[in-house]
């Protein structure tokens, strides 16, 4: 099988293509121009130039592919220019989409996220059926996220699409070259820099787990249908105190109500502005959404594709690894 994988620069589409390779699939990957191409090296891959913005470099990507792998999206808790955001996400996804349907692609695995997914109150784990509207998402990222799926949904229902979504929950593990937000926090846990927490809970996945996860969806997910690749469950004081007993650093010492955290996010997001700076270091939409605990359930994708997640405490050791072994823990 030859596949087509976007995001295959960044980390979770590294991943998928790195699980393609292992299983023997040949793989073409889509890079802008001015990617980072650091996780690609070594990896026998075809990197062709494209933009998901620019229809006619798609359409050429996608000629001769059985497969594509959708993974690309810009992942960001905080942006200057929302309404890139939403191109990229949103536009990119239907131009990527309609290019591999042009192309005669057989097959698709669209990588959604559990963001577009509802929250169940009082720590209950969500799951694919957990439901959500736009109103509910976030910020520009979730809401980018959400009109996305839908898009996919509309195109699968009124076009045939033949794509099967996954929602991975909050991936972790080597190659985070960027990092992503999450890695961020595991790195400034990591160098001793959270010394306090907020009452707040994620789901915790290790990021090949996420990449098997996509190959079970391609081999053996539904059409239309919806699979969150997630692991477990954790308040992000258990994922700090395991942080701690990994790195021989100091447990985080006290709880921070979210009400005094966020005038901080607040007064880093518009020194953010004033300076040039890339990302605050907290954000208010980061605030906000810690108000819940993010706990979800792959109980669906377990049953259906055989997918069959490692405990947190080995994802969260093979990302302090890499993080210390290129440099990121100082």
């Amino acid at each position: 099988m030859k596949a087509l994988v976007t995001g295959a620069t960044g980390f979770v589409g590294s991943a998928v293509a790195r699980a393609l390779l292992g299983a023997g699939h040949t793989v073409r990957v889509l890079v802008r121009p001015t990617s980072d191409r650091r996780n690609l090296d070594g990896l026998a891959v075809d990197a062709v130039v494209g933009d998901l913005t620019d229809g006619a470099s798609l359409r050429s990507a996608c000629a001769g592919c059985d497969a594509l792998f959708h993974v690309a999206a810009d992942y960001r808790l905080w942006t200057r220019d929302p309404q890139a955001m939403m191109a990229a996400n949103v536009d990119g996804t239907r131009n990527i989409l309609r290019a591999a349907m042009d192309a005669g692609v057989s097959r698709v695995v669209y990588t959604s996220s559990v963001a577009t997914l509802g929250i169940r109150p009082g720590g209950q784990s969500a799951d694919e059926r957990t439901p959500a509207t736009l109103a509910d998402m976030i910020g520009p990222y979730k809401r980018s996220k959400f009109l996305a799926e839908e898009t996919v949904l509309g195109m699968i229902a009124t076009e045939g699409a033949p794509v099967v979504i996954v929602n991975p929950s909050a991936p972790i593990g080597p190659y985070d070259i960027k990092p992503t937000p999450t890695g961020r926090m595991i790195v400034e846990a990591a160098t001793g820099r959270m010394p306090a927490y907020v009452d707040t809970g994620l789901n915790v996945v290790h990021v090949d787990d996420v990449a098997a996860g996509h190959l079970a969806a391609f081999e053996r997910g539904v059409t239309g249908e919806r699979y969150i690749l997630g692991g477990e469950n954790l308040t992000l004081r258990q994922i700090l105190v395991a942080i701690a007993a990994m790195t021989g650093g100091r447990a985080p010492l006290f709880r921070v109500p979210h009400s005094l955290i966020l005038p901080v996010a607040f007064v880093a997001e518009t020194w953010t502005r004033w300076t040039g700076g890339e990302e605050p270091f907290a954000t208010v939409d980061g605030v906000r959404m810690a108000r819940k605990k993010m706990f979800f359930t792959s109980d669906k994708a377990v049953r259906h594709l055989g997918y069959a997640p490692r405990p947190a405490v080995k994802a969260l050791s093979d990302a302090i690894r890499w993080f210390r072994e290129n440099g990121y823990l100082g």
